[in-house]
């Protein structure tokens, strides 16, 4: 198959966050500081990826501000011509840290929210963040670059969805992604605490379709489904090594952020390896090119070129087995995992939230 150069790079500079948000997608396992890639090797990366023709780079982590080489790092991307997007908790976003990100090149910021009401945010978070955040986007709005905003939808908080956009174009965000759980990595161990009820579920959909109406153009709103009350699963990443890639805070390049949970696969590292030989060559990122790896009902299946079989973390994660079905789709011979587990949180209230396990 002809094989495409990608145009996304998610650089996940650092797993150390001061949020302790229990549906992070960052791994089980985190990465420690003494392990994450040095300011001259992340250089080299974004040289690397704009060689292979990636147009714009997402600095996350964790919490990127944590890192004392941010700006070097903004400023190198920009004079590769790549568009910079920051995405951050807006906790240690200062007045002085903004002004220097904004001299090295950002354009444009991202901004998680955990609830419209505070004290359900901080609960949440695990830190008292919300009022940080707010002070973040009064600063990220008078220095004059994009805000766009985001949220994780569980069922502690998706009773609030139009309060958060209410909120979040108070605070002058152009977009606004509504993002339900997705479950790997914390959102996994913990789903029995996060999945919404379908109760819960149809009600927010509504609420969107309200808040789409109500806001018009003042402020872009992305929905993302949560997939488990689909009859058929989400494409995976517009197919697998199809459009970009994630380095880790250690160098290992995945194709997409929760491809680490993939055991099965060993995934090669930016200081053994150049982003050209891995993205077309590595048997990591060719895994599940195309359709030949495919069983059944996939292979088979007139939907595999919009679905592409699934997502293979989601797969792997439930059966065992990143070839199988993703076990949202109907016709998969593992859909009663998924229907399990819509069953045991039918009729889930919204109180106060309890996880099984989080911590870092």
């Amino acid at each position: 198959m002809r094989i495409k150069w990608p145009y996304a790079l998610t650089a996940e500079l650092t797993h150390r966050c001061p949020l302790h948000c229990p549906y992070c997608s960052n791994p089980i396992e985190l990465q420690k500081r003494e392990t994450e890639l040095s300011t001259e090797d992340w250089q080299r990366v974004l040289e690397e990826a704009s060689e292979i023709g990636v147009l714009q780079v997402h600095f996350t982590g964790g919490e990127p501000l944590l890192r004392a080489d941010l700006e070097p790092l903004v400023r190198r991307a920009r004079e590769l011509g790549l568009y910079v997007n920051l995405i951050t908790s807006g906790v240690g976003l200062t007045d002085d840290r903004l002004r220097q990100l904004v001299d090295a090149g950002v354009d444009s910021v991202q901004l998680s929210l955990q609830a419209a009401d505070p004290d359900l945010a901080d609960t949440i978070a695990g830190f008292k963040a919300h009022e940080l955040k707010r002070q973040a986007a009064e600063r990220i709005r008078a220095s004059g670059l994009a805000l766009h905003m985001n949220v994780v939808l569980h069922r502690h908080n998706i009773h609030q969805l139009e309060p958060i956009v209410e909120l979040c174009a108070s605070w002058g965000a152009e977009r606004l992604e509504l993002a339900n759980a997705q479950y790997y990595g914390w959102a996994l161990r913990n789903y029995r605490h996060l999945l919404p009820s379908k109760e819960q579920f149809m009600a927010a959909e509504e609420a969107y379709a309200r808040a789409k109406e109500r806001f018009g153009s003042r402020i872009e709103l992305i929905w993302i489904i949560p997939d488990y009350y689909e009859h058929f699963p989400k494409p995976c990443m517009g197919g697998w090594g199809q459009l970009a890639l994630t380095v880790t805070p250690d160098g290992r390049v995945l194709p997409c952020t929760a491809a680490s949970c993939i055991e099965s696969l060993s995934f090669e590292n930016v200081k053994e390896r150049d982003l050209a030989w891995i993205w077309r060559e590595s048997p990591s990122f060719n895994a599940y090119r195309g359709y030949d790896w495919m069983a059944e009902p996939c292979r088979s299946c007139e939907r595999r070129e919009q679905d592409f079989g699934g997502c293979r973390c989601q797969a792997y994660l439930l059966t065992g087995d990143a070839r199988a079905a993703d076990p949202v789709c109907q016709w998969s011979p593992h859909r009663s995992i998924v229907t399990e587990r819509l069953a045991s949180v039918a009729g889930g209230d919204r109180g106060s939230p309890a996880y099984a396990y989080r911590g870092r």
